[in-house]
């Protein structure tokens, strides 16, 4: 049998980045840090962030829309 993980996206990017070794490029942004993500994440309950999410996907996917180019 196969053990799985389950795991949040920050639960991952969050391990990824403590392994990253010294003078390796970096996931996060330079002016982010894990301590920093971690008091927002740590801010909010599951329940009021699950809440929240349905007015914050669509502010969110307007920023991944492009321009179509027309042949």
């Amino acid at each position: 049998m196969v053990d799985q993980r389950y795991a949040t996206p920050w639960e991952v990017l969050r391990e990824l980045e403590r392994g990253v070794p010294e003078g390796q490029p970096r996931y996060l942004k330079p002016a982010l840090s894990i301590p920093a993500l971690d008091r927002i994440a740590n801010s909010h309950r599951d329940t009021a962030a699950a809440q929240r999410m349905p007015a914050a996907k669509p502010k969110l996917f307007l920023g991944f829309q492009q321009e179509r180019k027309t042949a």
